[in-house]
């Protein structure tokens, strides 16, 4: 039997966390990688450490940059002639409270969060159109789905994230390409390590009905399943991994805490 030619991902945000993690289980999965950071010498290592010339591709450029979103996609184009996955994780974050937040931290937020997917995806799509298909994966956040405090940029530009996932699933279904999206709710990250103290994270406990961070390993494996051909009658939909997060509100910290006492 004659096997297709390798299928191809693109993955922004890919020099660590999550995107990193994305990229490294579509690797271990036998596709080709072209993995998109602004960080360039983070991303320049994680490449190094994969080990993989031959599968992967680094690609350097801000997401919110049209120029260097079209250089980037083109880069891809001509190593791998293909892009069969499109993984819009590039994301930033301001934590703030709302009165405190400048218009440049707005503006820059949402410029990365959901600019940049938008103008990922107006690159990528054609390419895929051509070919006959392909599927995009936006990752949005649990903070997207429901409101907290100091997130007043990065949640509105998660909400809207997930929207346009919807208008994109809408329009672009005629190509062949599907449009969904993964909300993850707290993640066991480097980031979240450095920043969430003991008491942050027992209040993340007590609100996750599986009592415990995601791990970047369990977002990768949603993410390369909606990307793949078992996902194949999905599309618009958004996907919260967050262990029960956002399906839960009051009441589950009292409910643990009356079993603790019988």
């Amino acid at each position: 039997m004659v096997s297709g030619p390798k299928k191809v991902a693109l993955v922004t945000g890919a020099a660590r966390g999550i995107g990193l993690a994305a990229a490294s289980r579509f690797l271990a999965d036998g596709w080709q990688v072209a993995m998109l950071d602004v960080l360039g010498d983070t991303l320049g290592a994680a490449v190094d450490a994969l080990d993989r010339a031959d599968a992967t591709l680094a690609l350097e450029a801000d997401v919110s940059d049209p120029r260097a979103v079209q250089a980037a996609v083109e880069q891809a184009r001509q190593k791998f002639g293909r892009i069969d996955a499109l993984v819009n994780n590039a994301g930033i974050a301001v934590f703030k409270p709302m009165l405190d937040v400048t218009l440049e931290e707005w503006h820059r937020v949402l410029a990365v969060n959901l600019t940049g997917p938008f103008l990922m995806t107006q690159a990528v799509a054609p390419v895929m159109r051509d070919q006959g298909g392909g599927a995009i994966v936006n990752i949005t956040s649990i903070s997207g789905l429901r409101a907290s405090t100091l997130r007043v940029a990065y949640g509105t530009s998660k909400a809207g994230l997930a929207h346009l996932t919807k208008q994109q699933a809408a329009e672009l279904a005629q190509y062949g390409i599907r449009v969904n999206a993964v909300a993850p709710g707290p993640v066991d990250t480097a980031m979240a390590k450095a920043v969430h103290t003991p008491e942050i994270r027992a209040d993340y406990h007590d609100h996750i009905p599986l009592n415990r961070y995601g791990l970047e390993s369990e977002l990768a494996n949603a993410i390369c399943f909606l990307c793949g051909d078992q996902a194949s009658y999905i599309t618009g939909q958004v996907l919260a991994v967050d262990g029960g997060f956002d399906a839960v509100g009051v009441g589950l910290p009292t409910l643990r805490g009356e079993r603790r006492n019988q």
